[in-house]
């Protein structure tokens, strides 16, 4: 009986000392940015956009390539934390890729894009995506910076760098990533994301600059109280940005049901998970409209891998765009949830 106790004595000694070595490495190696940091312009084009002109902007959440219709994820009740294969990771980038081809936007915005990630099995989606569209400027902003996520314990999210991608045929003046406020509680943050705005400028003919804002907003934060800081923030950031003069689009993914639209309006047989909030009435400025296509799911729910007329369906990817801007059309497609856990979107648009 000693024995027993004291081999369970040295047990709790070594799982107290892995867990605080574990703590204090996360600590230690814990991402930290600035407010506002200079990113990187690679492979800036020479194109300008000019005035009264027809251009399209795709925003795509591409689930770091691995969130397709045959998975899950723990965070959102399933049980998986990682893609399928590194194989399913290379087939489902194709298949994005392609999708991104055949729609030959101007402009796109990409969420949830992996540099090196133990859930895409270290597969280096931006490299792929910057070999594979030599026509783009590109410009990427990481907002997923962990050594080690330790969830689920039996097969852990493990380590992960990711971020955002803005892509353009044009050029740009600048790039800079803006820390969004709002954190999570301070250990549940040493393994979370630090959300960001990814703000690309390029300067007119007629002298005001030409902004385009890539987001991605907090989820499963309880009651929407990280979003609703995030969404302050953004909305005195474009307000100011308006009140300069200047051409300004928001997109990205807001991970909240924007105006207009209703989950329910799609079949399903679930109901709605609590990370799901309604865009707060009050948050579009004044100058400003939001854009989305209400006919066309751009997410679904991830508690299950994707069955049709089960999975709930919603849209929470958009744009919000200044009233100097005509928008002609704004546009989903449905593809099934094949290699992501959203559709892209499309806005068509010209600078008045």
């Amino acid at each position: 009986m000693k024995k027993m106790i004291k081999v369970l004595i040295y047990a709790i000694i070594v799982l107290l000392v892995l867990v605080l070595g574990y703590v204090c490495f996360m600590i230690v190696t814990d991402y930290k940015p600035e407010p506002i940091e200079k990113v990187n312009i690679e492979n800036n084009r020479e194109k300008t956009v000019k005035l009264n002109k027809e251009y399209t902007l795709t925003t795509f959440n591409i689930g770091y390539a691995g969130m397709d219709k045959n998975v899950d994820f723990f965070m959102d009740g399933g049980k998986m934390s990682r893609a399928i294969s590194e194989e399913a990771v290379k087939a489902n980038l194709n298949g994005i890729e392609n999708i991104m081809k055949d729609k030959n936007s101007d402009f796109y915005f990409l969420q949830e894009i992996d540099k090196k990630a133990s859930r895409s099995f270290n597969v280096n989606e931006v490299e792929s995506v910057n070999n594979n569209f030599k026509d783009y400027s590109t410009s990427f902003a990481k907002n997923f910076d962990v050594k080690w996520v330790p969830l689920p314990i039996t097969h852990p999210h493990g380590r992960v760098l990711s971020g955002i991608m803005t892509l353009s045929k044009y050029s740009f003046n600048s790039a800079d990533r803006y820390d969004l406020p709002g954190k999570e509680s301070y250990f549940r943050q040493l393994g979370d994301l630090d959300r960001c705005m990814l703000v690309n400028r390029e300067k007119l003919e007629n002298g005001k600059e030409f902004v385009l804002i890539n987001v991605h907003l907090s989820a499963f934060d309880k009651g929407g109280k990280v979003r609703k800081v995030q969404l302050a923030f953004i909305k005195k950031f474009v307000l100011e940005e308006y009140n300069k003069g200047n051409y300004v689009i928001l997109g990205g993914d807001f991970n909240n049901q924007l105006p207009g639209t209703d989950a329910f309006n799609f079949k399903t047989t679930e109901g709605l998970p609590d990370w799901i909030q309604k865009l707060p009435e009050d948050f579009t400025p004044k100058g400003f409209s939001i854009y989305s296509d209400k006919f066309t799911p751009s997410n679904r729910t991830v508690e299950k891998p994707y069955v049709d007329g089960e999975n709930l369906k919603s849209v929470i990817d958009g744009f919000l765009v200044s009233d100097n801007i005509k928008v002609k059309s704004i546009k989903g497609k449905d593809y099934n949830f094949e290699y992501s856990d959203h559709n892209p979107t499309t806005l068509t648009f010209e600078l008045k």
